[in-house]
């Protein structure tokens, strides 16, 4: 049973493909989702092994091969034959905020009712407690900021091609400053983007947010050119989707002690807190996730609600 837990947010900055493998469709290397939302999803072992994978560049030449292998758990592939549970768990990457197309302001950040709720869950269970409040299901407008560019003339907002009413909302103000403070990183880098959230966050209609989730990520045709001839091999066109860069998705971070007689413990990874604490380390960092690394997607930033978890 976890001891600790801290909400881990994840914020693309390039187009992030985390395959669910060949479909018969027609996108051949659809991303993973949801079954009964279809919201993107990043599988907790994508996630957890990424972050094992920084912490084995980083630590595995200064003898820290004992504190992965007690956080993450042994890997029988590489001679440990010691069967134990790492301390450490992942859930799955869930999907925050969505950038889709808007006339006015470039892009908006959108979410829903649904997403803000299992956000909130999720941060009462890791015993945090935020003051804002969720607003009531918007139903054929949209909730947005007093200050949002994404308000056209006569009180209109068009994503995509698709116009809808707004209404600012005290509540969305709300939920749009909190996640500009605690979601987003820390870096001078994103005071754009902080900004740009605070002003352009929308909750729309469940139904709607749906939609755009399911039909507004990218889809890219790849084709893969023959060596010799330097032309397109025979069959070799395929479509790729990804969930689109500037997506904000968290995975909640759990902690127990370590599963071994405290004497055996190494320094430093004795308790929960002390697996936190370390886990922590990858706060700020920039990793990636997915595939197609070698064409620069899922390029991710890394931001523990309040800092570095200890």
């Amino acid at each position: 049973m976890f001891k600790e837990a801290k909400v881990m947010f994840i914020y693309t900055e390039s187009s992030l493909h985390c395959g669910s493998g060949t479909s018969l469709g027609v996108i051949d290397l659809p991303i993973q989702r949801e079954k009964y939302t279809e919201y993107p999803v990043c599988q907790a072992s994508g996630i957890k092994g990424v972050v094992r994978e920084w912490f084995e560049a980083k630590y595995n030449a200064n003898g820290g091969a004992e504190k992965i292998k007690w956080v993450f758990g042994p890997e029988f592939g590489r001679g440990e034959s010691e069967a134990h549970a790492g301390s450490a768990t992942f859930t799955d990457g869930k999907l925050l905020l969505f950038p889709v197309r808007s006339l006015n302001g470039v892009f908006a950040y959108t979410t829903s009712i649904f997403a803000l709720s299992r956000l909130k869950r999720d941060l009462i269970m890791a015993e945090e407690n935020v003051e804002w409040a969720l607003p009531e299901e918007p139903e054929c407008k949209v909730l947005g900021t007093t200050e949002s560019t994404i308000r056209g003339d006569g009180n209109k907002v068009i994503l995509e091609e698709y116009a809808f009413d707004f209404q600012d909302d005290k509540q969305a103000g709300a939920i749009a400053a909190w996640i500009a403070e605690n979601a987003f990183p820390a870096g001078n880098e994103y005071d754009f983007w902080k900004k740009k959230v605070r002003k352009d966050l929308l909750i729309l209609p469940e139904n709607v947010f749906r939609d755009f989730v399911k039909l507004s990520t990218e889809v890219q045709a790849r084709i893969r050119i023959n060596n010799e001839t330097k032309t397109v091999d025979k069959g070799a066109l395929f479509y790729e989707e990804a969930l689109p860069c500037d997506s904000l998705l968290y995975s909640v971070v759990m902690a127990h002690d370590p599963a071994c007689d405290n004497n055996k413990r190494p320094e430093g990874l004795k308790t929960s807190s002390d697996v936190m604490t370390y886990i922590g380390e990858v706060n700020s960092e920039r990793l990636q996730f997915g595939g197609d690394a070698t064409i620069g997607r899922g390029i991710v930033n890394i931001n523990f609600l309040n800092g570095r978890a200890e």
